[in-house]
């Protein structure tokens, strides 16, 4: 099959969050299996110049964007075997950062019909055009309305793929017309209106000819009123055509035995991981210490990620017990000045870094013996399988793709791969902790936690081929 990803951001170019670890990694497992996968991406500033140097310049087209007709270009190198495709507008996209911005219901207008104006250009019609979160979701509907009668395009099936539902890009009533040309009667409960507003999400959702989700948990929990956030009722009523998909991670990107930004390269030695537990101890500037377990926790610093349990429990934790925790991230002010003054009154305990530095993330991968993620939602997570791909033991809670792909261990059979609590509370956290800690002090059960993490498969092959299935059941083809 002709497939084509259509997305914000995507690994190694320019990467917010998981998203782009999706786009980068899931196109490269469906070209494996033989179908001709590509990406189009909007040309950012930011995207480092040893990818646009290489650029190759193949056409422009004019994009309509409502009664305005915008500059078009079309930029293009190949990457690990896929073409990628990149849409540049400097008025759009030159400027530091991906989101946040006043107009980004504009920019991203702009984008989904680029999108769409683009294929004869590069001279591509998909089969499937794969449409991620809100930035590409108006894709379905402008395919639609402007394109339904196009003989080239009439045969273009859709998926939409949910990240994170509670970004949903809503914007005013009237983008509608002023920025996508489409007429009012769209503007429907059964089309976009979103409480008086415009949802680009909504337009993914009714549009496309399927809906996927990131694991079978998350689309069980969007389905309720709690997680729905005000679109649960037309979750429920897509019915068959919502699927929930495990995400995968890049195993050949992320492998401890050929690492190069770890200092010990490993597949499956304990003796090995704990050389790289010095290692990382020695850099953060804690004792060095192999009998103390060491967490970590690499992670945006805002309200969703769980943080206030942490913050809840951190002194009295670093307080009574033996351990040392670091964390790695970015986010909410709040957040980070709160950890930046415990790691003052925890210096020997407490490693914190405000910032994101691949690197060192790698590292704390490869160095720590515990990975917490205790988070309030989590669609799907790539951390905690970052963590078990390299031995790091994953604290989780029971929800979203944490559930999915964190079994808690028992010690009785032997099963699992990690640590989980369920209620949204401080002190399970706590426990759950410590319960994890007791066993890392049992060097035997210790043994069987960490070989069965890295017993793990990872790898997006299982979960590409379950898109496989669903791009084969709306197009109709075979093999």
């Amino acid at each position: 099959m002709k497939i084509l990803f259509a997305a914000a951001e995507a690994a190694p170019f320019i990467k917010t969050g998981g998203l782009a670890d999706v786009i980068g990694a899931l196109p490269k497992a469906l070209k494996q299996a033989g179908h001709d996968v590509r990406i189009v991406l909007p040309k950012y500033q930011d995207i480092p110049a040893a990818y646009t140097d290489t650029l190759r310049h193949l056409g422009e087209t004019v994009v309509p964007v409502g009664w305005r007709r915008q500059y078009g270009g079309i930029e293009y190198l190949v990457w690990d075997g896929i073409p990628v495709y990149f849409i540049d507008n400097e008025y759009y996209f030159r400027r530091d950062g991906v989101y946040g911005y006043w107009d980004d219901g504009e920019r991203f207008a702009f984008l989904n019909r680029a999108v769409l104006e683009i294929l004869p250009v590069i001279d591509f019609i998909p089969d499937v055009l794969h449409c991620h979160d809100w930035h590409t979701a108006m894709i379905p509907l402008l395919l639609k309305e402007h394109f339904g009668q196009h003989p080239d395009y009439r045969g273009i099936r859709t998926v939409f793929t949910i990240h994170n539902l509670l970004y949903q890009g809503v914007f005013p009533y009237e983008v509608l017309g002023d920025l996508l040309g489409l007429p009012s009667s769209y503007f429907t409960a059964d089309g976009v209106e979103y409480y008086g507003n415009v949802s680009f999400m909504k337009a993914g959702l009714v549009f496309a000819d399927h809906v996927t989700t990131v694991s079978p948990t998350y689309a069980a929990e969007i389905r309720t009123e709690h997680y729905g956030y005000g679109l649960d009722g037309l979750l429920r009523a897509l019915g068959n055509r919502l699927s929930g998909i495990v995400n995968g991670i890049d195993v050949k990107l992320y492998n401890p035995a050929t690492d190069p930004d770890i200092p010990v390269r490993y597949r499956k030695s304990l003796s090995k991981k704990r050389e790289n537990k010095a290692a990382l101890q020695k850099e953060l500037g804690l004792p060095v210490a192999p009998g103390v377990p060491l967490v970590g926790m690499i992670t945006r610093l805002v309200e969703p990620k769980g943080l206030d349990l942490v913050t809840r429990i951190m002194d009295e934790w670093l307080h009574f017990d033996e351990v040392q925790f670091v964390v790695l991230g970015t986010g909410d002010p709040a957040y980070e000045d709160w950890f930046k003054e415990a790691a003052y009154r925890h210096p020997d305990k407490l490693s914190v870094h405000i910032r994101f530095n691949e690197g060192l993330s790698r590292r704390i991968y490869a160095g720590s013996d515990l990975f917490l993620m205790p988070s309030r939602f989590e669609p799907c997570g790539i951390s905690q399988l970052l963590a078990l791909r390299y031995g790091s033991i994953p604290v989780v809670r029971e929800t979203g793709g944490l559930n999915d792909t964190v079994q808690a261990y028992n010690e009785f059979t032997g099963e699992g791969n990690g640590f989980s609590f369920t209620n949204f509370n401080a002190h399970d956290l706590l426990y759950t902790i410590r319960r994890a800690v007791s066993f890392y002090q049992n060097p035997g059960e210790w043994k069987k936690i960490t070989a069965n993490a890295f017993a793990g498969d990872y790898s997006w092959n299982r979960s590409a081929g379950q898109y496989e299935e669903i791009y084969r059941e709306i197009t109709g083809l075979k093999d």
